[in-house]
Order: structure tokens, then C-alpha cells, then sequence
């Protein structure tokens, strides 16, 4: 070692290591100037020591606070070392970081990504692209993306958002990985789970939506969904009953089981690429799969058309939902009475202005007294606008009762409608299967 190393190695010792950590934070407090003095509150023996052995002072074994001149330690250092303090803080490291210099920089970086952002022809035409940019601001995401040195992430941001709204209205439904990869470059960008840049992008979309982004993979599928944008068109599925449509495939597949009253699982991918159109004046929805299996034993081909929610919605549930009302046709809904079901079923009256169904609180009431189940009721309290009542009943009686549990009686209603149709068939399903008849006659 050469003497400087010698000496310099000297102040990585313990009694020099409250010391010198003082001297760092005025150094970087100040730009790197040697100005002001630092001090030690209750000094340990070694350390008053070797603040003796800098200034030549002598201190009291009693002392509380010794105090020490910035540049009374810089001369000694560079005495002993033959470097400045600087070099010496720097050497034990970490390097210093000039606080000022650094809010400089950081306020530079900020305001070339607002250039940027502001640059996008979406901030002019569009108030939820501005909502979207302020709000990265205002929350940190912007400071956090540069102190991460992930400013691409927000590029890469911008130009997946001019895509989709530079896209035709006509354009065929996009597959996520072809959108990555002619935005990014990178087929697997926007997957969930690759950090930052798909909620950057959902955080838009969900404003241009006007609603909150709400976690969980099947809440984004259905966001991205919204702007035609395929995530998975295979997982994503619904369950439907007796639901007769015209289309090519898809359309005929659900005429023929419609026929003989058998359940069928449409996926997202067939109601993407077998577009069908569904022309029904009424069509059921009920929240849980053993309901419907029983109308499909218990009714087959009578029963009055039916999805199923399966507990929360599909993406291929809204798509089909959203086909339905379009065409003119009403939803009427049912679930639990719970108030996971009850916000089910405010969902579903905003969306698609379903109509409840058999969810008064008489009918609440009464499954209360024929359940022998005694479920409390948990999670936050719903409001019931279609009938304030029955909000007040479950408050009262706090208990859950489940759609199976009240499984016949509407079973009953359904064999009512099936009545009504005077053929045995669903309504809407008759005209289409006489006009096929006739179809297969000529």
C-alpha cells in the first residue's frame, strides 16, 4: 500500500464513521462546498478521541455535543491522505448525490415526458388522455418511471393508445400480443405481469371508459375487451340455454341446441371470429350453473332463453350481453341475495339495464323463511334503487340465501312461460324454427 492508501484506509474505522456521515450529507446538502461545521451528539470515547486528533483540541471526557469545522476536517484529511474530502467519502462510497443537481435533473426529465405526452394528437382530442397524463403526474408515477429508467415504458404507453383510437370502427377485434408487438416490438409487452406498461395503458383506458380499473385478471380482460382487444378468447367463456341465433357456425350451433333444450358453452373466440346476431325479445340470466342445469332437465326445449353468469361475468358474458340488448332484446336478471349479488345485479342494471327479477323483498322474505340455512350476510352493504325495501329486509334479517336455494320457484315461473308459448318451445325460439321447417321443406 502506498501511504495514502495507508491513511486513507485509517477512516473507515468506527470511530470516524458518524463522523464522516455528517460530512457526506453537508457536502451533498451544499452542492460539494466545504462550508459550515458538523457535530456529534453524545460521542463515544473512540470518537472524541479521534476528534481530538483532528482539530489538536482538547474535549472533556463529559461532553455532550462536540462540534467540528467542515474545513478543520478537509485540512486534515488532505494532510493525512493527500486527497480531498470528497475523494476520500467517495472512495469508502457510496459516490454523492448533490441533492439540488439532482432535483434538476429530475424536474428536466419530468418535463421532457409532459413534451411528450402533450405532443400525442390524443391530449387535443381527447379530456380523459389529459385526466390520464395529469393524474401520472400528480401520483408519482412519472418521478418513479425515471428514477427506475423506465421512461420507455410511458413512449411505449402513448403509442399503444394512438393505435387503438387511430384504429377504423369497422377494424376486426385485435389479439393482445399482435397489438404488443406492433406497438412495442415485443409480442409478450403487455401481458399481465410485465410490469408497468399494461396498467399504464388500463389506467387510460379506464378513464376513457369513465370508470375506476378494478383488479383482477377477468376486470382487465373485459376492459381490453372494451376496445376490442382479445386477451384470451379461449378461457373466456359463458354458459347459455335455449338461446337461438342467426349466424354462420356459431349462430346454427346454438339454433340446433336450442332444439333439443341442451346447455352450450360459447367461448369469446367463437363470438369473435362467428359473428351472430341474437334476436330475442326476453332472454334470463341467472348468476349460478346449477340453476341452469336444472331448467335444462327439468324444462330442455321449454325453457324460456337462458345465460348464465357463473358467478362473476365473463368477457364473453358482456359480449354477449351487450349483442342481446343492441338487437333490442331485454335482460332479466337474478342472483343471490347477498350483497355480492346485489351489486351484480346494480352492475348489470347500469350496463344493460337488466331487469331484476323475483329479487323483491317478498321474495327475499320468503326464501328467508324456506331456507334452512342460517348464512350471515358479509361484505358492504348495497342499495336496492329497483325496490328500496328489499335493502332494508336484508339489513334487518342479515341473512344470505342463494340463488339454488330458491331454484323452484323459478323453475315455476319458467314452466309458466313455457305454458304461455302454447307449443312447449321458448318465445322467440318457435318463429325461427317454423321459418327453418319451411326452409327445409322448399
Amino acid at each position: 500500500m502506498t501511504r495514502s492508501a495507508e491513511a486513507y484506509e485509517r477512516y473507515r474505522a468506527p470511530e470516524f464513521r458518524r463522523l464522516l456521515a455528517a460530512a457526506r450529507r453537508s457536502l451533498e446538502r451544499n452542492g460539494g462546498e466545504i462550508k459550515g461545521s458538523v457535530g456529534l451528539a453524545n460521542p463515544t470515547t473512540a470518537e472524541r478521541t479521534a476528534v481530538i486528533g483532528i482539530t489538536g483540541a482538547y474535549r472533556s471526557a463529559d461532553v455532550r455535543r462536540i462540534t467540528i469545522p467542515l474545513s478543520t476536517l478537509e485540512e486534515s484529511v488532505r494532510n493525512t491522505t493527500g486527497m480531498s474530502l470528497r475523494d476520500v467519502l467517495e472512495r469508502i462510497g457510496p459516490e454523492l448525490r448533490f441533492r439540488a443537481d439532482e432535483r434538476t435533473a429530475l424536474d428536466q426529465a419530468r418535463q421532457r415526458i409532459l413534451d411528450e405526452g402533450e405532443a400525442s394528437p390524443l391530449h387535443a382530442e381527447h379530456a380523459w388522455y389529459r385526466q390520464w397524463l395529469a393524474g401520472l403526474t400528480s401520483d408519482g408515477t412519472i418521478t418513479a418511471l425515471i428514477n427506475k429508467k423506465d421512461t420507455r415504458l410511458f413512449s411505449q404507453a402513448i403509442r399503444v393508445l394512438e393505435h387503438l383510437c387511430s384504429r377504423p370502427s369497422d377494424s376486426p377485434p385485435i389479439m393482445l400480443p399482435a397489438l404488443a408487438d406492433a406497438t412495442t416490438g415485443d409480442t409478450k409487452a403487455l401481458n399481465p405481469g410485465r410490469g408497468s406498461l399494461p396498467t399504464l395503458v388500463l389506467r387510460a383506458l379506464a378513464m376513457a371508459r369513465g370508470i375506476p380499473l378494478e383488479p383482477g385478471a377477468e376486470a382487465r380482460r373485459e376492459l381490453w375487451d372494451a376496445f376490442d382487444v382479445i386477451v384470451d378468447d379461449l378461457a373466456s367463456r359463458v354458459l347459455v340455454l335455449n338461446l337461438p341465433a342467426s349466424g354462420q357456425g356459431l349462430g346454427q350451433w346454438l339454433t340446433d341446441a336450442a332444439r333439443y333444450g341442451t346447455p352450450f358453452h360459447v367461448t369469446l373466440h367463437q363470438l369473435i371470429t362467428l359473428p351472430i346476431t341474437v334476436d330475442l325479445p326476453t332472454v334470463y340470466v341467472c348468476e349460478n350453473p346449477a340453476v341452469l342445469r336444472r331448467a335444462a332437465g327439468e324444462l330442455g326445449a321449454s325453457s324460456p332463453p337462458l345465460i348464465c353468469a357463473e358467478g362473476r361475468p365473463s368477457t364473453a358474458f358482456h359480449r354477449l350481453a351487450r349483442l342481446i340488448v343492441e338487437a333490442g332484446g331485454t335482460l332479466r336478471y337474478h342472483g343471490d341475495f347477498d350483497w355480492p349479488g346485489i351489486d351484480m345485479t346494480n352492475q348489470l342494471r347500469t350496463r344493460y339495464q337488466a331487469e331484476p327479477w323475483r329479487m323483491t323483498a317478498a321474495d327475499y322474505l320468503s326464501a328467508v323463511r324456506a331456507d334452512s340455512d342460517h348464512v350471515q350476510l358479509s361484505g358492504k352493504a348495497q342499495d336496492t334503487l329497483w325496490e328500496p325495501e328489499l335493502a332494508e329486509a336484508m339489513k334487518r334479517e342479515n341473512r344470505a340465501v342463494y340463488e339454488e336455494a330458491v331454484a323452484d320457484v323459478l323453475l315455476a315461473d319458467w314452466k309458466g312461460t313455457a305454458r304461455a308459448g302454447g307449443d312447449g318451445q321458448a318465445p322467440g325460439l318457435r318463429p325461427r324454427l317454423a321459418h327453418e321447417t319451411q326452409a327445409h321443406a322448399q
